[in-house]
């Protein structure tokens, strides 16, 4: 049986893809109080970082992250400066 697309790439990335504008990380990105108080449970900056990336990107858009997914930097940079850290805090570093 021949193997049909529903979605076109196009709208496929328009409904699953990470936002990068400032209008959409406002919007779906910013972290209220309860949101913060959650992720510094976490221990290590990377930990909490990580952590409130997954949580970003499961209420939108509705998805969790792969594992190796890359980042855009815009999102990181914005979720990691609602926690005063920094994004370079989420790579893990050389041994």
């Amino acid at each position: 049986m021949a193997h049909r697309a529903v979605l076109t790439a196009r709208q496929r990335a328009a409904l699953f893809d990470l936002p990068t504008d400032e209008v959409a990380l406002l919007r779906h990105y910013t972290l209220d109080d309860e949101d913060i108080e959650h992720i510094r449970t976490r221990r290590r900056p990377g930990n909490q970082i990580g952590f409130a990336l997954q949580l970003c990107a499961f209420r939108y858009p509705g998805r969790l992250l792969k594992a190796g997914e890359v980042i855009p930097e815009p999102i990181s940079r914005f979720v990691a400066a609602q926690l005063g850290l920094k994004s370079e805090d989420l790579r893990i570093p050389d041994v």
